[in-house]
């Protein structure tokens, strides 16, 4: 058992971070019971494994290293090759202590070669000595010739291994200055990797604890009280009734009793609850302590100072991480977070269940925690958006066969003949053809968009209001309610890497001692980069959208021009469809494409800290991937059919090519296909295939290549233990590309939603999916991350709140632009004669004279239809041939207009208003949650002032006791003073 404490018996060390801090007496040095070492080292002997590549060839100019003393380290084998210790959890050789983070680095032999004896030396220095010959020596006759070239490369790379040597080695020892203590393993199963497992002992966690102010559990508990408002009523009742929901973690645990927090400080180490040292700090809280020393400890023997990050990214060291608790599969296996995690939330079968967001935020921390706690709250918000969305589109289906407008589209009596869609290839059509359009149409353009408009906009306030106090009840049983406020981040590897570059080239024009810093002007090509760039990028979006554009124009053309009548009935569907596919398409790989450029431009600005270099990689990445997924959609919405021109004067672009039309029912079915076949498209394929379809893929060809090897595979996978299990998982890679994911999808929901109302119903069943899918890959899948605290989602609250308030101005434009609910409206109660929508269809069609075609564009074949055409119909309000300014727009047109802006302004003043007074009804910290705040600092003051009390008491004890009872050398009572009474000269 660990002292518990440690902290108090050396107060000298609490200053210091690095120095000066000996390692105690549990490290892991290990020494040779033949011979005599001083505390803290090792000899090399046959028994310690050193780091390959030591004993260097001297005719290869390298010196030797061998100074006789050794990095206190443990080694894990013993003389015939066997492990001292067979357990295979996350514990060091003495299966004692726990490894809280290990670092792997690539070694110069396979691990199956070790040093056992000095035969293996000899062997070594045969071979060095025939490669030295092999070099060096012209009359060797059975070896080649070394070009001189290759030889100079071997030698780069050698002195290039022989650095990162020496770099491990110095970082290394000023690890044991802090205090931590470290055993190697370069002999396991991997070849080829080595591995350095970290344990901290009780004193450095209790030294750092206090250094980052660790809020801990203290042995004073208090009843958490339930709020008596209706609210708090019906919340506490819809948890009971939901409780066969919630995941079977915690069970033990009384959740009307809280313990108080404190941070936490040596010197009052008798005030927390330190029954179960071993537990008091869990396995999350032990590797961030650890990560933080690795964080603050420099290697400054070298040019410039090296951090861990820059070490990882030099390749010192090749990966760091935290350790999983254990295994998830397996009767045997013993029960650990991680098992139970997989048991409750990474299952498929657990979809239903409310997640075990406290046991998440245990295992993986506050930042990963938050994620999924919000992801959730998204979630069982798309519930009742999805129920009000198929109630719209129910509705749409019930009242289709009633809707006037598309009766007297599909009326055969209403014989309108419509002008040609294309130049030349086109012919004349008649309006009946767009039956099923219309139709399609009313399921989505009806009376209740308009409503369903409305309601979500005030359903993305409620849902940001709603998640607010959700963050604020979790920051209060998480205890962080007061993080944040003094934290501050490390600068990051590369910033510093800059500093010291700018350091030496100003070295003898700036004062001695003056701090040097990046500024505007030093990032300034990097931030005229990032403008040049990011502008491209956008530009290249627009093209392939206009790329996307030219193909349906030009296959709209040829389908008209196919001898199939199949194709040439299916113009419309087939181009709709297979455009938007191809969008989607291109969206997918742009998509990946940006995200790694928003990275790379992110990097030439050397952002000072990871704070500052996460911000600015989200807002380029969310830029561009927005812009990427949203610009086809914008140009459905808003462009086509506005920039067309009419018959006899078309807009032509990039040549012949004639701008596309809108439908008679208007462009919002295509924008609804397009946003159906985008949400699906993306779920489908970046989801389930990424996500889920290319692992399996790639075990699936594994298993295949080595379906002779299988039972092998599984013994030696028995055999690893955990840090070589682990290494084989994939990299943490963190949230930010799910946020990104989710943030996109809430714009999906949100910005459009008037024109697809189906769109939370989609959303709603790829979130269910979703949340176990990223479950099942951070427990099965990935590395451990390290445990990052965090109070707020950040960044992205700003980008939800940003995105539902432009939903609301992006609504009522589709509602005034995009449908023809304004145009009804306008005719229902200004033109039309009976009130009714009777005789609409033949209001906003205008006609054209044929001979008024501009020469080559009248059609091909103009008795497609059995007749000579002399006026066609099309969609738009303009004056007619015969009137005295033909084909000019109408005042039917600018009374149109003048409504549907009068509704834009009054749609968005209305909802904004009705937002904000919801979010001002609502308040953001749940009051039970105010009052148990300031519950909390009332008992932490009496807390403090009864232990003020206690030490006042104990020291005017020892007051009293030192002046009235301290014996005299000769066993009498001193004399007293003759102002003192007598009776006072025995206290006792």
């Amino acid at each position: 058992m660990e002292s518990q404490d440690p902290g108090g018996e050396e107060p000298a060390r609490s200053s210091d971070h690095r120095g000066g801090a000996e390692p105690p007496e549990s490290s892991s040095a290990h020494l040779n019971k033949s011979e005599e070492a001083e505390p803290g080292t090792m000899r090399r002997s046959d028994n310690y494994f050193p780091v390959p590549g030591e004993d260097k060839n001297p005719d290869m100019g390298y010196a030797s290293t061998n100074t006789g003393e050794s990095i206190p380290m443990k080694n894990l084998y013993a003389e015939d090759g066997s492990p001292l210790c067979p357990r295979r959890g996350p514990y060091f050789s003495d299966g004692k202590r726990r490894v809280d983070y290990v670092l792997a680095y690539h070694i110069q032999k396979p691990s199956s070669v070790r040093r056992k004896s000095n035969k293996a030396d000899e062997g070594n220095f045969i071979r060095r000595l025939r490669r030295s010959l092999s070099m060096r020596s012209s009359r060797a006759p059975l070896q080649p010739k070394v070009d001189p070239e290759i030889a100079a490369q071997d030698q780069c790379t050698d002195f290039h291994e022989d650095d990162k040597r020496f770099r491990r080695e110095e970082f290394e020892e000023n690890l044991l200055e802090t205090g931590l203590e470290l055993e190697k393993d370069e002999g396991g199963k991997i070849a080829g990797i080595g591995f350095l497992k970290i344990h901290a002992p009780w004193n450095v966690l209790c030294r750092e604890a206090e250094f980052m102010k660790l809020k801990m559990p203290t042995k004073k508990v208090y009843e958490v009280k339930q709020g008596g408002n209706i609210v708090e009523k019906v919340r506490l009742f819809i948890h009971k009734v939901t409780a066969p929901l919630h995941p079977k973690v915690d069970s033990a645990r009384q959740q009307s009793i809280k313990p108080l927090s404190h941070p936490f400080s040596r010197e009052k180490q008798h005030l927390f609850d330190l029954d179960d040292p071993d537990k008091f700090f869990d396995s999350k809280t032990r590797s961030s302590i650890v990560y933080e020393v690795l964080k603050r400890t420099k290697c400054i023997r070298a040019k410039y100072p090296m951090g861990i990050t820059s070490l990882l990214a030099n390749g010192v060291y090749t990966s760091g991480f935290p350790l999983h608790d254990g295994e998830i599969e397996g009767i045997n296996e013993a029960q650990n977070d991680r098992k139970l995690l997989y048991e409750q939330w990474a299952s498929y079968s657990a979809f239903y269940k409310y997640q075990p967001i406290g046991l998440i935020r245990k295992y993986f921390g506050e930042k990963v925690g938050l994620y999924f706690a919000w992801l959730g709250v998204y979630t069982q918000m798309l519930i009742p958006a999805a129920i009000v969305g198929v109630i719209v589109f129910l509705y749409g289906c019930a009242t289709v066969d009633d809707n006037i407008p598309s009766m007297e589209i599909c009326d055969p009596r209403n014989n309108i003949t419509m002008c040609p869609l294309c130049d030349h290839a086109c012919s004349y059509w008649k309006l009946i053809t767009a039956c099923g359009t219309a139709r399609a149409s009313h399921l989505f353009d009806n009376p209740a968009t308009v409503f369903f408009s409305i309601f979500m906009a005030l359903w993305a306030v409620l849902f940001m209001e709603h998640w607010k106090r959700r963050q604020m009840r979790l920051n209060y049983t998480w205890d962080l309610t007061g993080f944040g406020e003094e934290e501050q981040d490390h600068n990051r590897a590369e910033y510093e890497f800059r500093v010291m570059q700018k350091t030496m080239k100003l070295e003898s024009t700036i004062p001695k001692g003056e701090k040097v810093k990046l500024t505007c002007t030093d990032r300034m090509p990097a931030y005229m980069t990032t403008v040049v760039m990011m502008c491209f990028m956008i530009m290249v979006t627009f093209a392939m959208v206009f790329g996307v554009i030219l193909y349906r124009i030009s296959i709209k053309a040829a389908l008209h021009m196919s001898n199939y009548p199949a194709a040439r009935s299916n113009v419309r569907v087939t181009v709709k469809t297979t455009a938007a596919i191809i969008n989607v398409i291109i969206i997918i790989i742009l998509d990946e494409i940006y995200a790694a450029i928003a990275r790379w431009l992110t990097k030439l600005e050397v952002p000072k800290t990871d704070k500052s270099f996460e911000e600015r990689l989200i807002i380029k990445t969310f830029v561009l991937k927005f812009v990427n997924a949203f610009t086809p959609i914008v140009y459905l919405a808003f462009f086509r059919g506005r920039l067309v021109g009419r018959p006899g004067k078309y807009l032509y672009v990039v040549g012949s090519y004639r701008m596309e039309e809108c439908a008679h029912a208007g462009c919002l079915m295509e924008l609804c296909i397009q946003l159906c076949i985008t949400m699906l498209g993306k779920q489908l394929i970046q989801n389930n295939l990424f996500e889920v379809g290319l692992p399996k893929l790639k075990k699936l060809l594994r298993k295949r290549k080595s379906e002779r090897d299988v039972k092998q595979q599984e013994e030696m996978k028995k055999s690893l233990h955990r840090h070589e299990r682990d290494h084989f998982l994939g990299p943490s890679v963190g949230i930010n590309p799910e946020y990104m994911e989710m943030i996109i999808q809430f714009g999906m929901v949100t910005l459009f939603v008037a024109s697809f109302p189906l769109a939370p119903l989609f959303a709603l069943l790829n979130n269910i999916i979703e949340i176990r899918l990223d479950a099942k890959k951070f427990v099965t899948e990935l590395r451990r991350p390290i445990a990052a605290k965090a109070k707020d989602i950040g960044i992205w609250y700003n980008l939800l709140r940003g995105l539902s308030k432009v939903a609301v101005i992006v609504n009522a434009f589709v509602i005034s632009f995009t449908s023809d609910f304004i145009p009804r409206l306008v005719y229902q109660y200004m033109y039309s004669p009976d009130g009714t929508m009777h005789g609409f269809v033949s209001h906003s069609l205008s006609y054209f004279n044929v001979t008024d075609f501009q020469p080559g564009t009248d059609p091909v074949q103009p008795m497609h239809l059995g007749y000579r055409v002399h006026i066609c119909r099309y969609k738009d309000y303009r004056e007619p041939p015969w009137s005295n300014t033909p084909y000019e727009l109408s005042k039917e047109f600018w009374a149109i207009l003048a409504a549907r802006f009068a509704f834009v302004v009054v749609f968005q003043n209305v909802v904004m208003l009705m937002s904000d007074f919801v979010d001002w009804l609502i308040p953001d910290i749940p009051k039970d949650i105010s009052l148990q705040i300031h519950k909390e600092k009332i008992l932490m003051v009496e807390m403090f002032m009864k232990e003020e009390q206690g030490k006042r008491l104990t020291l005017r004890a020892h007051h009293r006791h030192d002046n009235c009872a301290t014996p005299s050398p000769d066993n009498q009572s001193p004399p007293q003073p003759r102002s003192r009474p007598a009776s006072h000269a025995n206290c006792y």
